[in-house]
């Protein structure tokens, strides 16, 4: 724990099996209670490994998606009274050393949401991040703070930390089971008003470590903008879908599918 509240790191993985182990070896355990893996019906041995490892580990019978996978990992992260949860991929793309800087974000009440950014201090390009998801990123997150009134360097990392109360606050429910799902998140921590703070992350572009190919970076850019859109005229009293007052949060109280352990 820090400053009495329990940690747990959550890892939404699909064929993470060649980088697992090196990612969960440098998690310092000193600041986490939990680590708890969401194997999205895998095509290799990333349950296996996690199992080794002796993860908590949670198998979906078939494929539900990167933002279903998350929803699945943040149901479980809830369940276990954990405090302050920090999503990390285990492709070891972002390094798990940030962690206690993350947490501590939120441990001391500073923020309540955190994410990693690949473009603050210059090492996204440094750490091999392709030049046309360079320019995108940029673009999208020049486009969104323009759309949000506010001043991010980054929406799109998947290196990020939440407190409880987010959690249980926002509508994730409603939320795209795809890769849009980060966003959206983002967007409902400005639309219910609270406080995002960002660190500085370098990154690694590798072989094994995953992403999304060219068409479907383009679907993602795509839903990106309409996100802006729809928050935009949400906050002028157009509600639809994720920005209305009685849409659906997790349901906490059904089963997740089942532990592999």
């Amino acid at each position: 724990m820090i400053n009495g509240k329990k940690v747990a790191v959550i890892m939404p993985a699909y064929n993470a099996e060649k980088t697992l182990k090196q990612t969960y070896d440098e998690i310092y355990r000193d600041f986490v209670d939990e680590v708890i893996l969401v194997d999205d019906n895998s095509q290799d041995n990333t349950k296996i490994v996690s199992r080794e490892l002796n993860i908590k580990t949670i198998v979906h019978k078939e494929n539900r998606g990167y933002g279903g996978n998350q929803k699945s990992c943040y149901k479980a992260a809830l369940k276990s009274g954990a405090d302050i949860i920090v999503m990390l991929h285990p492709d070891y793309q972002y390094t798990p050393k940030l962690i206690p800087a993350i947490v501590c974000m939120m441990a001391f009440e500073q923020y309540d949401a955190v994410l990693a950014s690949r473009m603050l201090g210059n090492s996204a390009l440094k750490g091999g991040m392709p030049f046309y998801k360079f320019v995108a990123n940029k673009f999208l997150t020049a486009f969104e703070n323009i759309l949000t009134g506010e001043k991010l360097s980054e929406y799109h990392t998947g290196f990020r930390g939440f407190t409880r109360e987010v959690l249980e606050t926002l509508p994730l429910a409603e939320c795209n089971d795809d890769f849009i799902f980060d966003n959206e998140m983002i967007a409902l921590l400005f639309y219910h008003n609270y406080k995002i703070g960002e660190l500085s992350c370098p990154t690694k572009y590798f072989k094994e470590a995953s992403s999304i190919n060219f068409v479907r970076s383009c679907k993602y850019g795509l839903g990106v903008l309409l996100v802006s859109i729809q928050y935009r005229l949400a906050k002028m009293g157009l509600k639809s879908k994720i920005f209305k007052p009685d849409a659906r949060k997790l349901d906490l109280t059904t089963e997740l599918e089942y532990y592999f352990q």
